[in-house]
Parts: structure tokens; sequence; C-alpha cells
């Protein structure tokens, strides 16, 4: 990949004068790990002014950075929340779970190569259990089979392999890949945690990141922008979890869909960059495109500590494009006091029910959850850095001052191997041991459900609080009745001394183990070492220059690795007389519709993984989940089952939904199940981004009622018919029929966000299909 003025020369086109220094500016790596893909910011801020001058208005930052990487800028349509825009992302990043089925699909398109820097991490997989080592070497002997798979996959494709125990994804794009400007798209939810570096980073599902990898423009409809104005300055208990904990309960789940979420104002500059990190981290759970914050001071100290001094050295050059427009217009304004902002808690069952820390006591006894805290666990995506792992550390050591030790079980993930090499080095991993903590695997572990918990039975009714992002029914441990709390490192390190939710650290005093009365002083610690990080082990496999002779093993009978068979292409005719497998009541997250914990280890298997479709999913006929009427034999059985039953029998079915569909990961298996298994349309009240677009990526109808109280006329028994297919268009709604059990028949209209390239999908049977038709002509 040629550097953008090298390809102005080579192809002997003068546009503008090139001096050395551009030149030379040109040629600063994007990352340690391919020192010849070089930072674009000339093309970017070509883009940039290209559309500027086009809509005559100051841009936002993120508007900057999204119209910086348009594939073609002079002709693309633009219009916030409308308009479907072309773009050419600098870079792929996969976990393991999500980088199967992606690698699967990649291999399904016949391609030899990735067309971008591309990566694949291996996070997900690492049951929490006895402690870190030991968690980690069952680990690799268990998922041997899928490792491998991903490592020669990586070889023969050109894809970069981090190995198991190298840390969680979104940490080593932080300390690696991510920078100012940057587009990177992640199969994975929480990849906007990039934008504490500045970078427009959206976490889409697998067959998103294979159109990228293919070389293919990837399509985003054109985001709004929601601006939240920081003013003040952060201080005592207060930090950067409190920020986003606030925006969720001021958004809700689904209050930032179809919007980026921008930072700025003069309280910016009091977070540090990993802070800024996990507010755009958590920007997933108010159902964000993405979150950013502007290039800055702590940004470019960041990038210093983790040896990209240049990159710092080329953001400084082009600072202009990397911080919005003064007089920028913003779709909506939050604007946060942090001299004002309290410690917040947020939870049960749900990440926007915001409550201050303060209050969360009363509030727990009034509403009947319990207050005794079983475990607390600090750690994942959102809160693992050096900065949150000494202010956890400075929390746990005045208690051991005191002779205490945590009342509740501690659990401790470090978010990579340098972080997990550098607090062992300099001594918060000693101190948090001390206090009673378990530092576990540098993975995922608890906050995906890979937690093999004991202190409980299932069905108990118990508290944990965890530094995590969700708290979803059943995330963490996949019990129901877990109530699940999220707050920041230092408060749950707090709230696990103390032993209760009525504890607030800022008021309320312990009692040390001389029988004195002491309180708990707001945590200080570095944002970054003082000594250089130390990088541990070295995890990281390069893919060969030529992979052309590296073999893929895909065993035919394999239970956990199976290849894909394309999907059934669209036969021209409506949908006429579906059953519904499902009319889900309330909340459907992606865990509600396919189950992660247990049920990871089958993500590279589409067939046997689809035995988890829509089991964690309320049925409205009975209030039960996984258990649903057979239309055709009229008996209750699991969804899954029912589902094969009807594909058995040449029966098509949709399912019925209702606000935010799809809310949480990015887990495109919740849209390649239904489909695998005969199903056609999901109609919903209202869908989450992410989901929405892996449907339609799969060949599946996403609608949604024109008037949602339309949701109470369709009932479990009854027949739908889509019809007006042979005509449909973008912007044109679609006629549904239903046909009830007595005769009778009434009309509703649905509509829905398909562009034509997209209802290309819907008619070559999938995204997959239609690049394969592509590629043939």
């Amino acid at each position: 990949s040629l550097p953008f003025f090298q390809h102005v020369l080579n192809s002997g086109i003068r546009r503008y004068h090139v001096s050395p220094a551009l030149c030379q500016r040109a040629k600063v790596a994007m990352s340690h790990f391919e020192p010849n893909e070089y930072i674009k910011y000339e093309k970017l801020e070509k883009n940039i002014n290209i559309v500027r001058k086009r809509l005559d208005r100051p841009l936002t930052l993120s508007e900057k950075i999204v119209y910086g990487h348009l594939d073609d800028p002079e002709k693309q349509e633009i219009e916030r929340g409308k308009t479907y825009l072309r773009l050419r992302p600098d870079r792929v990043a996969m976990q393991d779970a999500t980088a199967q089925m992606a690698m699967l699909q990649f291999i399904s398109s016949g391609l030899p190569k990735v067309a971008v820097p591309s990566t694949i991490h291996c996070d997900h997989l690492i049951e929490a259990q006895s402690g870190g080592e030991n968690d980690l070497r069952r680990a690799k002997d268990i998922n041997q089979e899928v490792y491998n798979f991903l490592a020669t996959a990586g070889a023969k494709y050109g894809v970069g392999f981090w190995k198991p125990g190298s840390g969680i994804i979104h940490q080593i794009i932080l300390e690696n890949y991510s920078y100012p400007g940057v587009m990177l798209i992640g199969t994975d939810s929480h990849t906007p945690n990039g934008g504490g570096l500045g970078g427009i980073c959206i976490g889409v599902g697998g067959a998103d990141a294979v159109d990228v990898m293919a070389g293919i423009p990837w399509e985003l409809k054109c985001p709004k922008v929601i601006g939240v104005k920081l003013t003040g300055k952060l201080s005592g208990w207060s930090s950067p979890k409190d920020v986003i904990l606030k925006v969720a309960g001021i958004l809700t789940v689904k209050g930032g869909t179809g919007a980026i979420i921008e930072y700025h104002g003069p309280g910016v500059d009091s977070i540090s960059c990993t802070g800024m990190a996990t507010i755009c981290n958590m920007g997933a759970e108010i159902g964000a495109t993405t979150s950013i914050f502007p290039y800055n001071a702590r940004m470019k100290k960041y990038l210093g500590k983790t040896g990209r001094a240049d990159i710092a050295a080329l953001a400084d050059e082009f600072q202009q494009h990397l911080v919005p427009d003064s007089g920028c217009q913003y779709d909506q304004v939050i604007e946060i006091n942090l001299s004002e902002l309290k410690p917040h808690i947020n939870g049960p069952f749900t990440p926007d029910l915001a409550h201050p820390v303060s209050d969360i006591g009363s509030v727990a006894e009034k509403e009947g959850w319990p207050v005794d805290i079983r475990v607390g666990l600090i750690g994942s995506c959102t809160n693992s850095s050096y900065e949150d792992m000494g202010r956890s550390a400075a929390v746990a050591k005045q208690a051991l001052a005191h002779g205490l030790k945590c009342k509740s079980k501690f659990t401790i993930t470090p978010g990579s191997e340098q972080i997990r090499a550098t607090i062992e080095r300099d001594g918060y991993a000693k101190i948090l041991r001390e206090v009673g903590g378990l530092v576990l695997a540098n993975a995922c572990g608890p906050c995906i459900g890979q937690w093999d918990r004991k202190d409980i039975k299932k069905g108990e009714k118990n508290t944990i609080v965890t530094s995590y992002n969700r708290n979803f029914t059943g995330r963490n441990d996949a019990n129901p009745e877990t109530h699940a709390f999220v707050t920041s490192p230092e408060i749950v390190t707090a709230l696990s001394i103390a032993g209760t939710l009525k504890f607030n650290p800022e008021t309320d005093y312990l009692t040390g183990a001389d029988g004195k009365k002491f309180k708990l002083e707001a945590p200080d610690a570095d944002e970054l070492p003082k000594l250089e990080f130390d990088p541990g082990q070295d995890t990281y496999q390069y893919p060969p220059k030529d992979g052309s002779g590296q073999h893929v093993d895909v065993s035919p009978t394999s239970q956990r690795l199976q290849l894909l068979e394309p999907f059934d292409k669209w036969d021209g005719k409506d949908l006429e007389d579906m059953l519904i497998l499902i009319k889900v009541k309330g909340k459907c997250t992606t865990d509600h519709i396919s189950a992660a914990g247990p049920w990871l280890k089958f993500r590279g298997h589409l067939d046997n993984i689809s035995n988890n479709l829509l089991i964690g999913a309320i049925n409205i006929e009975n209030g039960k989940a996984n258990s649903v009427r057979n239309a055709l034999t009229q008996e209750f059985g699991p969804v899954p089952d029912t589902a094969r039953y009807y594909k058995k029998m040449g029966v098509k079915w949709a399912v019925i939904g209702d606000e935010n569909y799809g809310e949480g990961s990015s887990r495109e298996h919740a849209a390649l199940e239904p489909r695998h298994l005969g199903g056609r349309v999901i109609i919903t009240k209202s869908f989450a981004r992410i989901h929405e677009t892996n449907l339609k990526k799969q060949g599946l109808l996403p609608l949604t009622f024109a008037d949602p109280a339309d949701y109470n006329k369709i009932h479990p028994v009854d027949k739908l018919s889509i019809v007006g297919l042979a005509s449909f268009a973008p912007g044109k709604p679609l006629k549904c029929i239903i046909k009830h059990p007595n005769g009778s028949q009434e009309t509703i209209m649905l509509n829905h966000t398909f562009n034509e390239s997209q209802i290309e999908w819907f008619q070559a049977g999938s995204a997959l299909n239609r690049m394969k038709e592509l590629q043939q002509k």
C-alpha cells in the first residue's frame, strides 16, 4: 500500500506542490507491526477540504474523520441520518470469537489476501477459574483447534495474530493501532474504545469486516452527531467512568442510535487518554455508532509512552484536522460539569439505570435488591488501564494499612500483557492480591460470561459490582438472579472492602483491625508508569510475506469449525403465509438471541451454535424463555427445535420484536442463526444499529412497524405475508398482511432502511453471495 503522495507522483499527476517535508511525513507507519503501511493524513486533509467546500459549513471532528475516508468525496451524497456513505477504513481488528466466522466468510469469498492491515486477537475463549496462568494453560488446550485455525488462516491471508494471553482486543488496539484520525472497524461492539486516541473506531459484524478486508467500500448510514460538552475538572472519587455512566442515564440504551458521540469543551483536558477510552468504550451501551475525543496533549503523552512519538509529531502537524471546526453544529448537545459530577453506579440488568453511589444503598433496600456484595470484579476492556489499576491499588493500600481485606470476593483482569507485566513490576498486583484479589488472565473473562463461578447456585439471588460495561440478565455468570452493577474500578474496590452497597466511600467510615474508625481518602495514581511500560512476553505472530503455501485446517467432522455453504437466493416472490417463531416480550439483546458463555466454543460452527437461537428471549404468549408453540403440531418446545422443524417442513418464519431489538454485542451469529434455520423476516418497533446491518448482510429482512402500536395487532398464532417485494425500493414501505386463525385479515405497513446495494444483498441471498456475483462479473 503506497502513501497517497507516492501514488500521485507515480501517476505523473502534479495536483499541487509536494514538499520533501510532506513526503517524509507520509512515511510514518500506522504501527510498529506494519512498517510499510503509512498514515495518510494528506489524503484525509484533501478529502476534508473537498467536503467542507461542498457543504460550505464548519465540520465536527467526527465529520472530518468520517468524510475524510469517503471513497468518492466529490460525488458522495451527504446528509446526516439519511444517506449511506461509502467509506475506506484504514484497518480491521477481530476478536477470536467473531474472527472465526469473519475468516470463514473471507475464505468463502475466494480472495487470496486481505486488502488492508488486519489483526486477530485471542481474548474471548479464556474462562476464569483459578487464576491467570492456570486458566490460560487450560484455554490453550481446550481451544487448540480454534487457535490453530485462526493462526493458520491469519498466516495464509495476511492477518496479524495476537496469541491467547496477549490481552483484550481494545486495550491492544489502544496500545498499538489506534491513532488520531484513524478509521478502524472491529468485529466487537466495544471497538469505539479507540476514540480515546482520537480515532473513529466502529463495531461491526464479520460480514462488514469482510467487505473492508476485500477492498470493497464499506457502507455506513451517515451518522448524526451528538455533542457532549465537558466543563470543570474531575476530582476526588469521580472518574472518567462516571462521565459515561451519567451520559447513559441521560440518553438510555438507544439514545445514541445512529449517532456519533463527540466530546468537547474545556473539561476534556482533565481526563487521561485511557480515561477518554473508557468513556468512548461504553458508548456502545447507548447504541452510538462510535464516540470520539479531540486530539490533545493527553493523547500525545500516551502515544509517546507507548512508543509512538513519531505519530504524535505527525498528528501535531495536522492537528487542525483532528479537532472540531469552530462554530460546528451538533444535532443535540449535552453539557456535563465535571466539577459537580458524583461517582455513579448503574444497574441492575441494564447499563442505563443510573444512580449516584451515595443513593444506591437506600434504592437497593427499597427495590429489594441484595445489598451484600458477593463479588467485586475490576478490569475489562472498559477499565483495565495502568491508571485504573493504580487507583484501585491506592484504595486497597489504605485498607491494608488498617488491617482490612475485602469482605467480598475480588478479581482483577489486566487489559493486556503489557499492563499485567507493568503492574507486577510496579507493585500494584501485589497490593491487590494482598487485599484479597485474584489476578485473572489477560482476557475478557467474566465480563462476557467466561466465568466458572462456584460461590453461588444458579437461581440464587445475589449482587456483584464490576468495572465492566454490560450487566444484562445472566451476562456475567448465566444466573438470571445475579444483580450486576457497573461502576469505576476504585468504587468496586471500596465496595468490595466494605462488602455492601450501603457503603459510600465519600462520607462513610470503615472500622480497622484495631477497632478504630477511618475514612478512605480519594485515590490518586499516575495515569502512566514513571518508567517505560514493561512489554511482558512476546505474543504476536507476524503474517508471512507470502502465505499462499499455508494450509488452513477445517475438519469436516469438527464440532467447533464448519465451512460455510451459501444461503439460498431470493426466488423473486413475496414471502407468503410465514409462521411466527416467537413474539418477543420486552428487552431482547444479542445475548438473548445468541447467548455467549459456554456457547462461545461453537462460534466457528454455524449449525451447532444455532442450537442457542433465541433461547433467552421471553415469549409473550406464555411469559417463558425457550418455550414456543409449534404452529404445525400445537406442542410447546425449545425455540431452536421449533425453527429446525419449520425448516425441515419447508416453512418460512418470522420473529416479532420490541424496542431496540438486538442491542449489545456486534454478534453476527444473532443474524446468521435465524437465516440458517429458515427465518426470513424480523419485524420490530426499532433495531440496534449493528444488528440491523448484520441481518441485512445475511439476506434477512429487518423491518419496523410504521405505527409501533401495530406490534399489538400481531399474535403468535397468526400468519404473515410480506407483499410488494417485486418492487422493493429504498424508502418505499412494504405491506404486511396479517392472517388470523379465525380467517380474518388486516394490513399494516412496515418501514425499512435498505438502500439499493442492500436490496441486492437480499436478492442475492446475502452480502457474501452478492460479492461473489460481482467477482464473477
